[in-house]
């Protein structure tokens, strides 16, 4: 009986309900997709693919995709990686201020940095207009490959920058002395020592920026004009204007979940090949430079912090530009802020509320699914663990497609909803959080819980006033910073919202399409000035510069 009663406690039912949830509201509607790509009505059709495989002009958007993907993951750790090694091993001028701009510059939504490239190289931008005007020189188009290029190169680079940061910060100082006294100096230390290091991190970090590089659409939809990329395409052929097909955008979506998939095991292999564990006894000390390596290091980190900020400040500056039907002309003013004061607050009103609330819920699960992972290891517990990795992978354009196809109508119908849109920006950072989370607690000692508990404590008063108050600063770090992704996050909502529960992020979106740069510039500054004053707080936490790795 009492074996009875340990097998199903109070924590397995809190493991079936999670994992009911998670299958309800995750797995089902990702299976509604995969039948829909081999459904056409109600017979069975490989039509999707057919149609996606027989012409030119839809697998040569699969080869833009990957080949925009590759291009920027190899730039962006190229640029990445030196960033992060003058960072670690020198001592830069104002480290924490850049840090946090650079992390700003990362968390800003992509199609934010697109628009401002827009204003700045675009027909009418102002440097290709000052450039025209003072030299006559037309400058590079900021539009098609190139354009996308640079985008989410500067986007992405600070993604591995913090993985490359918190790997330093593991990397014993021994290990580098006992290279540097066997004759390994320079290049040669850096490629047979800390490369090997850094390996795992390396991919990690990789694969992340692969993973959001393929699946972003943002940024191609408003600057890729006539080059076209998978998430583009299905979004067109599931919101055409003209037309729609369903079955067609979702078999796209199962080939984007089946390369990202690919690539996720493919980085896996390679990992668990080469996994080092080091736990610096003697941390990396930065050190001081003088002459011209002082002023090479500070042009590289300086520069490339200009290079990411310049389109932000671009948009900061352009939200106080006059406009007329929506495009800037000469003078300044504060008329963005309020002409369209009704539609902002609303938008304001959105992020807090929609995104709260799912930050709330996003904490309260995470937790829970932490707790079970590591202290109720088991069958029911190991699935749990790994469903939850599943929106890791699969890109957030076809995670709402999943929702649609599922709750658009029938028993549920919630598409265009305050609840679905918080399931959405749930299921979109739980991942993170999870592994944040779990990472916490295999940090405390089981002995904790063990005293608590034979001292009288439940299982459940010891989980709530013992477990939770000694985790509590690294998941309140956490939660800042799913915050943080959660106001930013365009791709998972685009097909769930209306009017009415639009966010700052889907405002912004919204405007530009509608040409209202003005109006689209202003909301672009408060979810900019919303992010950075969260990372601040986040970098003034206990463990916030940790959770930042994540």
């Amino acid at each position: 009986m009492s074996a009875r009663r340990q097998r199903f406690d109070g924590w397995t039912s809190i493991a079936v309900g999670l994992t009911t949830g998670y299958l309800l509201l995750v797995i089902w509607p990702l299976i509604q997709v995969l039948v829909s790509s081999v459904m056409r009505g109600d017979e069975f059709s490989l039509e999707g693919f057919r149609t996606f495989f027989s012409s030119r002009l839809y697998y040569m958007t699969l080869l833009n995709s990957i080949l925009v993907t590759v291009c920027v993951t190899v730039l962006a750790l190229v640029v990445a990686f030196p960033l992060a090694y003058f960072m670690a091993m020198y001592r830069v001028r104002g480290n924490r201020t850049i840090q946090i701009l650079i992390l700003a510059s990362m968390m800003s939504p992509p199609f934010i940095g697109a628009y401002s490239w827009i204003l700045l190289l675009g027909n009418n931008g102002m440097l290709s207009r000052a450039m025209q005007t003072m030299f006559g020189i037309k400058p590079p188009s900021i539009y098609g490959f190139s354009g996308i290029i640079l985008v989410l190169t500067l986007q992405l680079v600070p993604l591995i920058f913090t993985y490359l940061m918190g790997a330093w910060r593991t990397v014993d100082v021994s290990v580098l002395e006992a290279a540097e006294n066997l004759g390994a100096t320079g290049w040669r230390r850096i490629r047979k020592v800390i490369l090997p290091l850094l390996w795992p991190t390396v991919l990690a970090g990789s694969l992340l920026v692969f993973v959001r590089a393929f699946a972003d659409f943002g940024t191609p939809m408003l600057i890729g004009q006539g080059f076209r990329t998978i998430p583009v395409l299905i979004y067109t052929s599931f919101v055409g204007e003209v037309s729609t097909d369903h079955n067609f955008a979702a078999a796209i979506a199962v080939i984007v979940m089946a390369v990202t998939l690919t690539v996720f095991v493919v980085q896996r292999y390679f990992v668990e090949r080469r996994t080092f564990t080091m736990t610096a006894m003697r941390p990396i000390e930065p050190r001081s430079l003088n002459g011209w390596r002082l002023w090479a290091v500070h042009s590289y980190v300086y520069g490339f912090v200009t290079l990411a900020l310049a389109p932000l400040v671009v948009v900061i500056v352009s939200s106080f530009r006059k406009t007329l039907y929506g495009q800037f002309v000469n003078g300044y003013t504060f008329e963005n802020y309020t002409k369209s004061q009704r539609d902002i607050i609303r938008y304001v009103t959105n992020t807090f509320g929609i995104g709260l609330a799912a930050l709330a819920i996003l904490v309260v699960v995470a937790v829970l699914v932490a707790y079970l992972t590591v202290r109720r290891k088991g069958a029911l517990s190991s699935a749990l663990d790994t469903m939850t990795m599943v929106p890791y992978v699969v890109p957030g354009l076809v995670i709402g497609i999943a929702l649609v196809a599922t709750f658009n109508d029938g028993a549920l119908p919630l598409t265009g909803t305050v609840a679905i849109m918080i399931i959405a920006l749930t299921i979109r950072r739980l991942p993170y959080s999870v592994r944040s989370t779990t990472a916490l607690m295999h940090q405390l000692s089981p002995t904790v819980e063990e005293a608590a508990i034979s001292l009288g404590a439940s299982k459940f008063r010891t989980f709530t006033r013992v477990i939770i108050p000694a985790l509590a600063p690294g998941i309140l770090s956490g939660a800042v910073l799913s915050w943080v992704t959660i106001i930013t996050e365009l791709s998972t909502t685009l097909f769930l919202y209306n009017v009415s529960t639009q966010t700052l992020s889907l405002g912004i979106y919204a405007e530009v399409i509608r040409g209202q740069l003005g109006t689209a510039a202003a909301l672009s500054t408060l979810l900019l000035c919303l992010t950075i004053l969260s990372l601040i707080l986040l970098m003034r936490m206990p463990g916030g510069q940790k959770e930042l790795r994540v």
